[in-house]
């Protein structure tokens, strides 16, 4: 896709919705930490009902640890990779007070190295608790970007790279959410919206017949 063609396709993702925001619901950083941790592999809504009770006990690194493993690993049963997600938890929240006076680091160099945490959500954590402009990238991201015919990429890093390269700054720090919104209500992993999506002019795989 041209860069021009991608400039006018984010332009037309602005008109539909100015100011995308996280579905996922929290109260302190730190929640949304754990929610962003707990999506991978599950969905919002499963996230968000389970945080409707365990969001009291994961308000800070402190309420995890006097929690402790196995009665949050319990609580997160719904959750898929529970046991590892739980885990991970308990022990970027020993580190956070150990090391970080309980704050979570805004600098992805130190949030990389926490248990849990990869490029997507270090970049996720990033353009939500520290407005930078960033381009986290999922699976939703993934397929999009590879329908519309943004990037060939195969992988996220790579994918990363690529819309970093094409995609106008101005719209970064949107980017994730305009794609997993599209991902998850239109460009479905199966049974596509095609006829009522909105860019579909832009999209390479609907002008090839491919989607």
């Amino acid at each position: 896709m041209e860069k021009s063609d991608v400039a006018a396709l984010f332009q037309s993702f602005e008109r539909q919705n100015p100011r995308p925001q996280t579905e996922l619901i929290y109260t302190t950083p730190f929640s949304f930490l754990v929610s962003v941790i707990l999506s991978a592999q599950a969905t919002d809504k499963s996230v968000n009902k389970v945080m409707e009770t365990l969001r009291p006990k994961v308000e800070t690194p402190e309420a995890v640890l006097a929690v402790g493993l196995p009665a949050l690993t319990e609580s997160l049963k719904s959750i898929n990779y529970f046991q590892n997600k739980a885990k991970n938890i308990v022990t970027l929240s020993k580190i956070l007070v150990e090391h970080f006076q309980s704050c979570i680091p805004l600098n992805f160099s130190e949030l990389v190295k926490l248990p849990g945490v990869g490029r997507k959500t270090a970049n996720v954590l990033l353009v939500e608790l520290a407005q930078e402009e960033r381009i986290a990238v999922d699976t939703h991201v993934l397929r999009v970007s590879q329908r519309l015919g943004l990037s060939g990429a195969q992988t996220p890093e790579t994918l990363e790279r690529d819309l970093y390269d094409v995609v106008p700054r101005v719209f970064w720090s949107r980017t994730n959410h305009w794609l997993v919104l599209h991902g998850r209500y239109v460009c479905t992993a199966r049974n596509p919206q095609c006829s009522s999506c909105f860019v579909k002019g832009f999209c390479k795989s609907f002008q090839e017949g491919l989607s």
